[in-house]
């Protein structure tokens, strides 16, 4: 009468432990890993956006103050760093943030739809606005930049004579388009909805949020997303009005 045998998988050289049928795939191809590096992306880029509305309603105090401003975005670390090197550290880990944030991005996406290639018949009810939405909006905020960055700090897009070391008046005169107005107002919107989803999503990522602090996470959510994008389009809502000029 034969023996039934049991099979098992074998034992991995030094340790004894059965071998994983499939390999690790480490932290970065994991979803999980990816998940987390979006989510730390997008805090430092949320950090950079408090810090930068901040220094933008710095225009309503005239021309000196916000001249000034800009100058000490370049002495910054001074005189420990040389002239704009501190500015170009910052630009370098936001271009790192944002590259990391939209690989990521677009690789969970990708993930998803293999996971999923049929289309959901019905739209889950609770996804908001701001969640359904966070696609197209990151496109928008990304051609933002590039406009923005051509607009204001190479000059190669501004609507004006552009003026190097003069950021207020070259604020002025972007804003007294109605182009320039209507491109910065829709991506400062896109920018709020992205904040508000974003937000939540890195605290859950990141293992902060849970049962009781649902509701103190939506509430900074919401209210981040409000401050900013209230921040950002009282700009150009100042120049159209005559308050900055």
């Amino acid at each position: 009468m034969a023996l039934a045998t049991k099979t098992t998988a074998p034992a991995d050289r030094g340790t004894g432990r059965p071998r994983s049928p499939r390999r690790s795939r480490g932290f970065w191809g994991s979803t999980i890993g990816k998940k987390t590096v979006m989510a730390v992306s997008g805090l430092l880029m949320l950090g950079y956006l408090v810090a930068h509305v901040m220094g933008n309603l710095k225009v309503f105090f005239g021309p000196e103050e916000f001249n000034a401003y800009g100058h000490w975005l370049r002495t910054m670390g001074a005189p420990v760093l040389h002239h704009s090197w501190a500015l170009w550290l910052v630009r370098i880990v936001l271009v790192a943030a944002v590259v990391a944030h939209v690989v990521s991005a677009y690789q969970l996406s990708r993930r998803d739809i293999k996971a999923r290639p049929t289309a959901y018949v019905h739209r889950r009810r609770r996804s908001t606005y701001a969640t359904r939405t966070m696609r197209w909006g990151g496109v928008i905020v990304a051609l933002f930049i590039v406009w923005h960055i051509l607009d204001l700090t190479t000059g190669t897009a501004h609507p004006g004579g552009f003026q190097e070391g003069h950021p207020y008046q070259n604020v002025v005169d972007t804003f007294s388009t109605w182009y320039g107005n209507l491109v910065y107002i829709v991506a400062m919107i896109a920018v709020g909805l992205h904040v508000r989803h974003g937000f939540w999503s890195a605290a859950q990522t990141l293992g902060v949020g849970d049962a009781r602090r649902e509701r103190v996470l939506k509430i900074l959510a919401n209210g981040l997303a409000l401050a900013l994008t209230a921040g950002f389009v009282s700009v150009p809502v100042a120049v159209m009005t005559g308050v900055v000029s």
